[in-house]
């Protein structure tokens, strides 16, 4: 998807996912080479975004898999979300206000399931998730619509004792990233503008992020992250 102007008829934010993360970057530079810290971006959209963070602050980069929850019959509609760790958030406002039964939720939350797990292997390949207890983990999408996938996110990172959750995004609905507030330790939104319609909207290119994608950029940042490391043992 190309959107060349926000809702407003302004031209959009960000060029695209590296300009934003570049930009999202210097925002979070109190958060720079710290031991502690851990970059997980959200795919798919996220992780381009997240590995331009990873980069400047010189943090190492994973994945936290999540799946949006999509309304029977109005798939982009999120009522909820899951995320690694069985973890599921669920919008009961979106819920109740169109009917959606217990068993259309099970159903749809299967089905995101299997696709999650599926992901988790291929972006993986046999590594274990990373250990988080204790770290400042800096949660990295490439923007933030209803919430339902941060929160999500938020909620399964929280289950494994972190020191800190930061929830980081170059975009994102100006309520949403208020609320964001009451669920994560820090908050970084770099856009927060009032007529927000879809995160798409805010980039001139939102192309596709495929999954090959997202494991060059994994391995890619694993091998600077070790390079820095060893410059830094030498020093």
């Amino acid at each position: 998807m190309n959107a060349n102007r926000n809702p407003t008829g302004s031209p959009a934010s960000f060029r695209d996912r590296t300009e934003a993360g570049r930009i999202l970057a210097g925002m979070l530079e109190k958060y720079a080479d710290r031991s502690d810290v851990l970059v997980l971006g959200l795919p798919r959209g996220g992780v381009p975004v997240a590995y331009e963070v990873c980069r400047a602050l010189h943090a190492p980069l994973d994945v936290l898999l999540v799946r949006k929850l999509g309304v029977p019959g109005q798939r982009e509609l999120a009522m909820g979300a899951i995320a690694s760790g069985g973890v599921r958030v669920l919008n009961q406002d979106v819920v109740i206000s169109l009917g959606v039964s217990v068993a259309e939720i099970e159903e749809v939350t299967a089905r995101e399931t299997r696709e999650l797990s599926r992901r988790e292997r291929a972006y993986r390949n046999g590594r274990p998730a990373p250990e988080v207890r204790g770290r400042t983990v800096i949660l990295v999408d490439d923007g933030l619509a209803t919430g339902s996938s941060m929160r999500a996110a938020v909620a399964a990172i929280r289950a494994r004792h972190p020191g800190s959750i930061v929830v980081a995004v170059p975009v994102g609905a100006r309520s949403t990233c208020e609320e964001m507030r009451s669920e994560a330790d820090d908050v970084v939104c770099v856009r927060m503008p009032s007529q927000f319609y879809a995160v798409g909207m805010w980039y001139r290119d939102f192309s596709e992020v495929a999954d090959e994608d997202i494991t060059e950029l994994l391995d890619q940042a694993a091998t600077e992250h070790k390079s820095d490391r060893n410059v830094s043992l030498r020093r």
